[in-house]
């Protein structure tokens, strides 16, 4: 059988990915810990059960990473075979597109981000992570 012989291709280059302007990130920061601390805590932390073995949400925190703003629950491991004591797992992804718009992703059960809302402005997208039961921390 015959070798398959390589072939030289020409793959065009792919568009840069807008750099998010800093009045963008103070905005989205500060809307992010308002949303935070007012309504994702309160419904999502609660005090941990006595004699606790199974992981339970500790904190609710947000950070930017390149272009993207994430949304992190931090999950506490009481149990006596813990590998860590603590963990965290992001929940939701909010990705600038340019021009004030983001895409929404909310993390799959695999590991997979899944996105689910295009161009949204920041208060929309911020009021879709607080209605939608896609965005549990």
């Amino acid at each position: 059988m015959a070798k398959q012989r390589k072939a030289w291709m020409i793959s065009p280059k792919k568009s840069p990915k807008p750099s998010v302007p800093d009045a963008i990130r103070m905005e989205v920061g500060a809307k992010a810990a308002k949303l935070i601390e007012g309504i994702l805590k309160p419904k999502h932390i609660h005090p941990p059960p006595a004699g606790a073995q199974f992981n339970y949400i500790a904190d609710i925190g947000a950070k930017w990473h390149g272009n993207s703003f994430y949304f992190i629950s931090t999950y506490t491991c009481p149990g006596p075979n813990a590998i860590s004591p603590t963990f965290e797992s992001k929940f939701a992804r909010m990705e600038y597109l340019g021009d004030g718009k983001f895409a929404l992703y909310f993390m799959r059960h695999t590991g997979e981000w899944v996105g689910i809302y295009d161009a949204l402005s920041v208060d929309q997208s911020m009021k879709a992570i607080q209605d939608d039961a896609w965005f549990v921390p």
